[in-house]
């Protein structure tokens, strides 16, 4: 196929954009490197530096003859949502519907569009959300990606177009940037290994369902041919609490120091977890990834990285 990734170079969709390669696919980046690397990029791949909502986007589409579409680029910073709410929905809503328009129009088979079971469903509760609990955004993030999502029901009920929307956990794994709008894992793994102070936020029993980012990339490619029209949570079914996290990186990297704890960040969800069997029905898909393996290796990747600091 004719794969079209957007933000491919960026930190997940770089990954996906290597598992279609992978798989033997023809893949097109768009991604403008306003957060992306050119690094991450796969030297296999087309890339076109382009934002979404440039209207070249069609020459693409009419070019390429796009067979599928996953969809990653997005103004990711939920503060910078709430700072300015019409660049965040100008990039992550008309941004998406000039793809989806141009997917219509030249014939794509199907679109993938990642989205967020955190911002999704909020505060998890005792019973992990799934696909049919009720969502309430609270970031002009959240209400984007929700927007997108319903969206992708018109144009699959009035147009024809087939989807599938992956609600994503806390993803982490090699290539996270530390220093962007970055997961806990990678600005712990960063600051451990050059021996700076590690900064929890509030009492650090917060839990999260962390999801390692090669297993999370399978789901784009089952999804080309499954899971048609449907919203599937993506995760491990199980959380941790940032504490833990930070025990277990603290002895694969041999880190010396206790964290520091600062005052709660005001609006923090305490605990987001998914209900993921879904995932396994309509996917056949499950996480095969032990949280201290994917440690092991991110960390593997930053110390790597991070060799001259």
């Amino acid at each position: 196929m004719n794969v079209l990734v957007t933000g491919g170079a960026g930190f997940i969709a770089s990954h996906v954009a290597d598992e279609y390669i992978n798989e033997g696919h023809n893949v097109i980046i768009v991604d403008n490197l306003f957060t992306g690397k050119e690094e991450n990029l796969n030297k296999k791949a087309e890339f076109y530096k382009l934002d979404v909502c440039d209207s070249g986007i069609e020459n693409i589409f009419k070019d390429k003859k796009i067979d599928l579409v996953n969809h990653h680029a997005a103004q990711l910073d939920v503060r910078k949502s709430v700072e300015n709410p019409i660049f965040d929905a100008q990039v992550n809503i008309i941004g998406s519907l000039n793809l989806l328009e141009n997917a219509v129009k030249y014939g794509v088979k199907k679109f993938i569009f990642a989205s967020s079971g955190g911002v999704m469903y909020g505060e998890s509760g005792e019973v992990p959300p799934d696909e049919g609990s009720s969502v309430n955004p609270i970031s002009p993030y959240g209400v984007a990606k929700l927007a997108v999502e319903r969206y992708l029901a018109y144009y699959a009920y009035v147009r024809g177009l087939k989807y599938t929307v992956l609600r994503y956990g806390n993803v982490y794994g090699p290539r996270q940037d530390p220093f962007g709008e970055a997961g806990v894992v990678a600005i712990f793994s960063t600051a451990m290994l050059n021996d700076k102070k590690v900064m929890i936020y509030g009492d650090g029993e917060q839990l999260r369902d962390y999801v390692f980012v090669r297993d999370l990339v399978k789901t784009s490619i089952l999804s080309a041919e499954k899971g048609d029209n449907e919203i599937i949570n993506i995760g491990t079914g199980e959380t941790s609490s940032v504490n833990t996290l930070f025990e277990e990186m603290k002895k694969i990297t041999t880190y010396g120091r206790n964290p520091v704890y600062k005052d709660k960040r005001p609006g923090e969800l305490f605990k987001s977890s998914l209900n993921v069997e879904k995932a396994k029905k309509a996917l056949g898909w499950e996480p095969k990834t032990a949280l201290a393996e994917g440690l092991s290796e991110t960390i593997g990747y930053f110390r790597g990285e991070t060799h001259e600091g």
